[in-house]
This record gives structure tokens, C-alpha cells and sequence, in this order.
């Protein structure tokens, strides 16, 4: 079997240097340090032969510029899964060095959203918790749980929130305007008539992308909707209402 290109695969982002030194999560060198010494080695001699190699494919022009450190955490994911779930990794990529490319072109792209320490401790809770090599959709959900800004609440606690606020839905105090926003795009009609199993799963996908927008940096904010005018309200004379008492006598003849 030709010897195959671990982290450091030909063309891909290769920042991790030599002496593992710029790793973000000191925990995750200690791991990888840990596992196996030979693999890492052979790693780090690899990343050192490729450093000086185009950083993308020719006729691949990088048209983004990335985060040097998001590309250093996705480096230093790929590493811990490949030595953690080492069987399942090779299985996924073999010696195919432009697929394992490609999954870290993905990685990367879908994964900027998060900061590179959020990435990372993903990671981690991933092989903490799971002995199959994560989906991209697997790191994704990984990365809303250990990067989930504070007061922001789980996706099962935001849906318990919107189905028993009661009305009007804007006038209550919310734990985050998200969860607010998800019911309301949802629809409270839907939220407090369909059964769970229906409409959890809306919620869930509504909730998730205004996770996504905080996490961005975006601040959500909940608006009251303007109250309609009030009317004003005259009482009727007393001769006016004569006149509409004979107006119903006649009637009535």
C-alpha cells in the first residue's frame, strides 16, 4: 500500500507545524501526543514536507482567505479522529488523499461560523461521547452545544418555553429573543395544537438558525407589535335614545 498523506494531505491548508507548537487546545496535543507516537510522528514529518507546497489545488484558486487558526483547528481534527476512530478513518478516505481534501475544504467552509476553540472542544466532547466517526452534521451540532452563548437555552428548553408562554406572546419576559422568534415563525397556532412529535421538529429547525445568526455575532431583538388606536367612546344623550327607542317601536309594529 503507497504510503498515504495523513494530515498533512498535498494541497491542504498545512499549519500545524512540526513541534505541535500554535495548537489552539493545549488538551488536544496532549491527546494526540498521548496515542500514538509513531503515527504523529509520521504526521508531523508529512506536514513538514507539504508546508512548502501550494496551499490549493492548481486551477483551485483560494478565492476566501480563511482564519489561519480555523485552519489549524480543522488540521488538528482531522488528526484526532484519524487517531481515535483510526479503522472508521481510513475506511472514509483510504489513501485517497484529494477526498480527505475535499472533506476538509467542507470542513472548513461549513465550520467558520465557529471560533476555532469551540471547534476543537467539539471535537473533544465528540470522542467523549461517541465511538463512530462524526458527519460534518454530527460536528456541526457539537459545535451549537459547546460554543451555545450564554442565556441562550438548549433546543428542548427553548420549545418547552414557547409552548407555555402565554398571550400576547411579544409582552413576556423570554429567556433569549431566538426562542421568541422561533415560535413566532413557527407558528403559535402549530405550536399549541400539533403534537410533539410534529412539531418539535419545525421548532428545531427554526431555533437552529437563529442560533446560528447569534452565534454570528447577530443581536436578535423582539418587536411589540403597535397596538391598535384606541377608540373613543361617547355616551349616547338621552334624547338620542328616544330616538333610537322609537325607531324599534315602529319597527316592531
Amino acid at each position: 500500500m503507497a504510503q498515504r498523506s495523513a494530515l498533512g494531505a498535498p494541497n491542504f491548508y498545512n499549519m500545524l507545524n512540526v513541534s505541535g507548537q500554535g495548537i489552539v487546545n493545549p488538551r488536544l496535543q496532549e491527546i494526540i501526543m498521548a496515542n500514538s507516537k509513531d503515527l504523529i510522528q509520521q504526521v508531523a514529518s508529512e506536514i513538514a514536507a507539504s508546508s512548502t507546497r501550494s496551499q490549493t489545488e492548481a486551477g483551485h484558486p483560494d478565492k476566501k482567505k480563511q482564519d489561519p487558526q480555523l485552519i489549524d483547528a480543522i488540521n488538528q481534527v482531522f488528526a484526532l479522529f484519524q487517531i481515535n476512530y483510526h479503522n472508521q478513518y481510513f475506511s472514509a478516505f483510504g489513501d485517497n488523499t484529494k477526498s480527505e481534501n475535499l472533506a476538509k475544504n467542507l470542513w472548513l467552509n461549513k465550520l467558520s461560523l465557529f471560533s476555532a476553540k469551540t471547534i476543537c472542544d467539539a471535537a473533544e466532547k465528540i470522542i467523549a461521547d461517541s465511538d463512530y466517526l462524526p458527519t460534518l452534521h454530527k460536528m456541526l451540532e457539537a459545535c451549537r452545544q459547546v460554543g451555545m452563548p450564554k442565556g441562550l437555552p438548549n433546543s428542548r428548553n427553548a420549545y418547552i418555553e414557547a409552548c407555555n408562554k402565554p398571550s400576547p406572546k411579544a409582552e413576556q419576559l423570554w429567556s433569549h429573543a431566538a426562542v421568541y422568534l422561533a415560535g413566532r415563525d413557527s407558528g403559535w397556532h402549530m405550536l399549541a395544537n400539533e403534537i410533539e412529535r410534529k412539531a418539535y421538529p419545525i421548532f428545531n429547525e427554526t431555533y437552529r438558525k437563529y442560533c446560528d445568526r447569534v452565534l454570528a455575532g447577530e443581536k436578535l431583538e423582539i418587536e411589540i407589535p403597535k397596538s391598535l388606536p384606541e377608540t373613543s367612546e361617547k355616551k349616547a344623550s338621552q334624547a338620542q335614545n328616544l330616538k333610537q327607542l322609537k325607531k324599534l317601536q315602529k319597527l316592531m309594529d
